[in-house]
């Protein structure tokens, strides 16, 4: 029972095959001589409808088609081909047929036979209803041979290509693309893979449709077609739109992207072209940012938004077609926007704002502005949004988009992505802003405290540069300074406070007020460390101080202070922790001045030394701050030796030497050769040359403590005058050194010497072996005594006393520029 259940229900299935296939045979003469069920089936006609009438009206096509392809039936051997044929009700019909002789016994041929393919149509299926759901299928379908010919392509693919179907069937697609589009290339290339390796691929495909200037995302499938023998006859193709998933991703993209692309820099314009450049082309075609002035000043723009007179100032404009980025204003131009046209209302409303071509607000737009009316036309410009730049309610600007080139307006999904774009951008640049404003007054800060004009002094030629950081660390704590000292002397000093910021700068000032402080009371390079070390130690005891390092992490600072005396032409120097200065010779070579160098100030409890040494007249000393030779990828030892190379550098002959041997032309050299193109740190140079006074300008005695030598010494010093030929300041000199000597030989010990020095100024210097140091004091009326040094600070510029090594000098200098001579 079983078994013959089994074969009887394959006996059915194989007897329906028979009778779904469809065969017809056609005689000699293209007249129908048998007509199978599959057939009827098929094409709706009964065999008494068909058998005895020509075959070629079977065909949907004209008569002459029809004439044609019978004519190629009997002149073929075998026939393979896809035929357009005729259903009863008149329905059109692709199908794919195959065509074989029948031969009489003599080798005639007497007829045909025609079968059609069954795996066409799935048995009992509407041919009409198969027919009609390929050709208005949604998606693209299109079929090819293996000869990449078009075949069949439906409705949806002839809109996407915008050509008939007739017009494209059997002619090979390479002969319909343009050889200069990559899109319809690497199409060919993928049509030729799937022919060649019989296996199907997907790929994604980002080009324009041929009737729309929109970007379009295509999920391409293509997969080989075969005849019920398993043999390739060609390459099938589905093509669906997926542009609002791929512009989706895209905007996802874009936010994430905002992330990292925005807000780089604390730098206020970056930032705005950031945000223009970032929008292109996923939202837009062409974008600018205007910004208030007040924002790129770093000033605090009022609350709320802003009116419909305010002036904007352009500062960034880009487009994804170069001709546009002319646009109507010019970068660093200032803009004020119509009263109810799309970016005014945005500014006033503090909400976004969108327009098209023709709407009123769009109009007022462009009309208002003749060089933005002429981009529309030229351009297309046909959507417009503008979107408020807000950050902690404070409008900073307004932000402009357009569309040109993308067909599509813009919609509300677009307002919702620029608005968070906006939002972003708007607190980047509210914090470049707030930089901008710290930056500026630090640096301000900073400049008032250092010396903005070099004193006029005798021992040292001098140039200076000074160049702040680069980088959003803020400016540094570095300084230097030239101090005149007593006896046509002069103090070098550099140093730099760690750490960066206001608070670095205020530390600074601290210690640049305090070493000038304590250089007027003439102390030795190693106890004038002392006393800023300690200084240093104190100022972290300072609340605001302590605060800032404990937030920095950073606490201290280092500094080199020199002595240099024209007349010894002896310099003397200590540091602490600052790099040594180097030294060139007048000679050429190039040496770094050898010093002990302490530790940086600050750290207490270890003393400093002093390093002292000859000078001979024209040597030149190069002080600076380890942001001209260090960084965070750069040696400190191997910018020491930069800096010694460029010292050590040959003057040219010629006039081109005078300029090689300024100082501010070496300067300018050694800038340029050790700093990089954005530094990351404060750099200071001080460079000087030295001088000397000679022996024709330095007159001295020594004296005893025999009061009959102050006589003596009035002598001396106004006879020195007349070989001087300072005559008239005799008078003068002679008061001051008749007082100084007198103190020295009542209140002092010996040895007492006499010193005078002419150089801009006269100088008077008494020394003595005591170092009890003088002070003024107001004289009663009955007093003997108790005038002198008043009478002194009275008849000179200034005077004062100095501690030395055996004792103190007491000084007395008087201008000279009045007098005949000099």
């Amino acid at each position: 029972m079983s078994t013959g259940g089994n074969t009887s229900h394959d006996g059915l299935n194989g007897r329906r095959e028979r009778e779904s296939a469809a065969v017809v045979t056609v005689d000699g003469r293209g007249i129908v001589t048998g007509w199978s069920k599959g057939a009827a089936s098929l094409l709706g006609y009964e065999p008494e409808q068909a058998v005895g009438r020509p075959a070629a009206r079977l065909l949907a096509t004209d008569r002459a088609e029809a004439a044609d392809a019978v004519t190629a039936l009997l002149r073929a051997d075998v026939w393979r081909g896809t035929v357009a044929v005729r259903h009863r009700n008149g329905g059109r019909l692709e199908l794919g047929l195959v065509a074989c002789p029948l031969l009489a016994a003599d080798g005639t041929t007497r007829g045909y036979v025609v079968t059609v393919n069954a795996m066409a149509q799935p048995p009992g299926a509407d041919p009409l209803t198969v027919d009609a759901a390929v050709a208005q299928a949604p998606v693209a379908l299109s079929s090819f041979d293996t000869e990449e010919r078009y075949i069949r392509l439906n409705d949806a693919a002839c809109a996407i290509l915008g050509i008939r179907e007739e017009d494209l069937r059997g002619r090979d697609f390479a002969d319909t693309m343009d050889p200069g589009d990559h899109d319809s290339g690497h199409f060919l290339e993928q049509l030729r893979r799937v022919n060649s390796t019989g296996r199907p691929l997907h790929y994604e495909s980002y080009t324009n449709a041929l009737t729309s200037a929109r970007v379009h995302a295509w999920n391409i499938h293509m997969w080989p077609v075969r005849d019920p023998d398993g043999r390739q006859r060609g390459v099938s193709m589905l093509a669906f739109d997926s542009s609002e998933q791929y512009w989706a991703r895209q905007r996802l993209l874009l936010l994430k992207e905002a992330g990292t692309a925005i807000g780089t820099t604390l730098d206020v314009v970056r930032t705005a072209e950031e945000l223009a450049r970032l929008v292109l082309p996923v939202l837009a075609d062409f974008s600018s940012v205007d910004l208030l002035d007040s924002v790129l000043q770093g000033d605090e723009p009022a609350e709320g938004p802003l009116d419909t007179a305010v002036r904007l100032r352009r500062v960034a404009n880009l487009a994804v077609d170069p001709d546009i980025t002319s646009g109507a204003v010019a970068l660093g131009s200032l803009e004020t926007y119509p009263e109810a046209s799309p970016p005014a209302r945005c500014l006033t409303t503090g909400r976004p704002s969108l327009s098209r071509l023709g709407d009123t607000d769009f109009a007022l737009w462009t009309g208002a502005n003749e060089a933005r009316a002429k981009m529309v036309r030229e351009l297309g410009v046909h959507s417009l949004m503008a979107v408020p730049l807000r950050a902690r309610g404070i409008t900073l600007g307004v932000a402009v988009l357009t569309r040109a080139q993308r067909q599509d307006p813009f919609e509300q999904d677009d307002v919702v992505l620029a608005e968070e774009l906006a939002g972003r951008a708007a607190v980047c640049i509210d914090n470049a802003r707030r930089y901008t404003r710290e930056h500026t007054t630090a640096l301000a800060l900073q400049r008032s405290l250092l010396t903005q004009r070099l004193p006029d002094q005798a021992a040292v030629e001098v140039a200076s540069r000074y160049l702040p950081a680069g980088s959003r660390a803020g400016v540094g704590g570095d300084w230097f300074d030239v101090i005149p000292l007593s006896g046509n002397r002069v103090a070098l000093v550099v140093g730099d406070v760690v750490g960066h910021g206001i608070h670095a700068s205020a530390s600074m000032g601290r210690l640049r007020t305090a070493v000038r402080t304590l250089a007027d009371v003439d102390l030795p390079p190693d106890e004038l460390l002392t006393h800023l070390d300690d200084l240093v130690s104190h100022l972290a005891d300072d609340d605001s101080y302590a605060a800032a390092a404990e937030t920095t992490g950073e606490l201290g600072a280092t500094c080199l202070y020199a002595v240099y005396d024209p007349v010894s032409r002896r310099c003397a120097m200590a540091s602490a922790g600052h790099l040594p200065p180097a030294l060139r010779l007048p000679d050429g070579t190039v040496e770094l001045f050898d010093i002990v160098a302490g530790p940086p100030l600050g750290i207490g409890g270890v003393p400093f030394e002093v390093t002292e040494r000859e000078l001979p007249e024209g040597s030149v000393l190069a002080l600076c701050t380890d942001g001209l030779i260090g960084g965070p990828d750069r040696d400190v030892e191997a910018g020491l030796e930069r800096l010694r190379a460029v010292l050590a550098e040959r003057p040219a002959e010629g006039p081109a030497a005078e300029d090689f041997q300024s100082l501010e032309a070496l300067c300018d050299r050694v800038m340029t050769r050790l700093l990089p193109g954005r530094p990351t740190d404060d750099a200071a140079l001080l460079v000087t040359r030295t001088r000397a006074l000679h022996s024709d300008q330095v007159a001295s005695w020594e004296l005893t403590g025999d009061p009959a030598q102050v006589a003596d010494a009035r002598e001396n010093a106004s006879a020195q005058l007349t070989a001087w030929g300072l005559e008239d300041a005799a008078f003068v000199t002679e008061l001051v050194v008749s007082e100084l000597v007198t103190n020295a030989i009542r209140y002092g010990a010996e040895p007492i010497r006499l010193r005078l020095i002419r150089d801009r100024t006269l100088i008077c210097e008494v020394s003595d072996g005591s170092s009890t140091a003088p002070h003024l004091r107001r004289a009663h009326a009955f007093d003997e005594g108790g005038r002198g040094l008043l009478l002194v600070a009275q008849l000179t510029q200034s005077w004062g006393t100095r501690q030395t090594g055996s004792g103190k000098t007491i000084w007395a200098e008087q201008v000279l520029t009045h007098l005949a001579g000099l």
